[in-house]
């Protein structure tokens, strides 16, 4: 069974791991949010893929879900000391990744070209793409104006109020090489449970992504439990757009695209409302959804495969 994963974020890449432990060799794909993506010091950073990529090489920090393990600071610190901005922290491991990305894509290699090359370079054998080559900047609005999201995520700690989103450039952008192919050749699809909003919607801006999807098999995994976002800002843009966060809501959000839906177990009440909601017919499965450890991200793959392969 080949399948596809929607991923971004912490939670994204925990379950991608998952996937990848539970399937055989070459039969998933991830397909990585990149509107996170930004400069910094002239830097191309981007934080969704280094995320996902160094999750499933076994280099994440483990702590904090991003960044590589075993992390120093020398750098940074030395910036500090200059009066450097040093809003978002770059490790000294993670700043090779970021300059060797930019060498490459400044001698005019793409983005899904140095992705897969870093993937071999460090061991991981799952095919990650990147939503698009082109650049299509997250930009997110709030009552204080307009802010790049990582500005928001990061430098102002998701504190402003949210009132909605643009994906400047989705509508130009065009889907990397190999997400197509991905995506028809798939049995199933799997939307991680990412931040709806800021690292799944993106990749669905990028045309005609949605459309593939139509015709696929698709079951998301809810990153909301109870009214609360394991991780990030999730619930706190849903409430602030006017939406209860629950996993109702996180259905709704993808409405019609879904075949299946996964919500935890705490959210059982919510069953029979998600299957008889007016967006469509979604079969749904409740189980226990925390990824604490390493062996929780594989049996929750597990049982979201066995519950996909009772909708293909």
């Amino acid at each position: 069974m080949k399948v596809v994963a929607l991923a971004g974020g912490v939670g994204g890449a925990k379950l991608a791991y998952g996937l990848a432990q539970a399937l055989p060799a070459g039969n998933l794909t991830v397909i990585v949010n990149t509107g996170d993506d930004f400069e910094f010091f002239g830097l191309k950073v981007s934080p969704d893929l280094d995320t996902v990529c160094y999750t499933l090489a076994g280099i994440a920090n483990p702590k904090t879900g991003w960044g590589r393990a075993d992390e120093t600071w020398h750098t940074l610190e030395g910036l500090e000391e200059l009066g450097a901005p040093d809003w978002f922290r770059l490790g000294d491991r993670d700043l090779a990744t970021h300059l060797e990305r930019t060498r490459r894509l400044k001698n005019g290699q793409k983005l899904h070209q140095v992705t897969r090359d870093f993937c071999r370079a460090w061991g991981v054998e799952v095919a990650v793409f990147p939503m698009s080559d082109d650049p299509v900047p997250t930009q997110v609005k709030t009552d204080e104006g307009m802010l790049p999201f990582q500005e928001y995520f990061v430098r102002e700690r998701c504190r402003p109020r949210v009132s909605g989103f643009i994906f400047q450039g989705a509508d130009k952008a065009r889907p990397a090489p190999g997400v197509k192919e991905s995506i028809q050749d798939a049995d199933m699809v799997v939307i991680c449970p990412s931040n709806p909003w800021v690292s799944v919607d993106p990749i669905l801006a990028v045309s005609p992504i949605r459309e593939w999807l139509q015709e696929k098999t698709v079951l998301a995994v809810s990153p909301i439990i109870g009214s609360r976002a394991v991780k990030g800002p999730a619930a706190k843009m849903f409430r602030e757009m006017g939406i209860e966060p629950s996993a109702f809501a996180v259905a709704g959000h993808y409405g019609s695209l879904l075949s299946g839906f996964v919500i935890d177990e705490e959210d059982r009440e919510q069953v029979e409302e998600i299957q008889s909601a007016a967006w469509g017919s979604v079969s749904v499965c409740d189980t226990n959804t925390w990824m604490e450890t390493e062996e929780e991200r594989v049996r929750l793959a597990r049982e979201v495969l066995a519950f996909g392969k009772t909708l293909i």
